[in-house]
């Protein structure tokens, strides 16, 4: 490999990686988006359904009721919600974190092509490990609650 030829290996690696980045940022923004659109739409269903209970309310003394009921299903449902987007969140995130450590993996492999160094060991090869296993971590402990058991592992 020429000399002349490194300068441009080297950007055209620095490029693929802003690309990638970008494109992990845009996607885990996509599902968020996603996410809070779902969240929304939950919410208008549940206040028609509300407002639905007070029209068919009959007398006074079940219209005296609904409110005690509303606040125990929007209780559950908001706890269950909470619970759930804690999942998506966990689950989300280790998505992204795998796909930034594949960017950087493939950035690294790039970079040391293009200096015809194939045995080198950059330092930082190790960057995301850590920060990895931690939401892969968080992840493995919420799995257990939605299956109703412990995994032995």
């Amino acid at each position: 490999m020429s000399n002349e030829t490194i300068p441009l290996n080297l950007f055209k690696a620095n490029l693929e990686l802003q690309l990638r980045l970008q494109r992990l940022v845009q996607e885990n923004g996509q599902q968020w988006l996603e996410n809070a659109t779902r969240a929304g739409k939950d919410g208008i269903a549940e206040s028609g359904a509300e407002i639905e209970s007070l029209l068919k309310a009959q007398n006074w003394q079940e219209l005296a009721t609904l409110p005690a009921q509303a606040f125990w299903r929007q209780f559950q449902h908001h706890v269950g919600g909470a619970q759930a987007l804690t999942q998506v969140a966990i689950k989300n995130q280790t998505s992204f974190t795998q796909g930034l450590q594949k960017a950087i993996q493939d950035w690294q492999k790039s970079v040391t092509q293009a200096v015809g160094q194939g045995d080198a060991v950059l330092p930082f090869q190790d960057m995301f490990k850590q920060w990895g296993a931690v939401w892969a971590s968080a992840q493995d402990k919420e799995a257990p609650g939605k299956t109703g058991g412990r995994d032995a592992g």
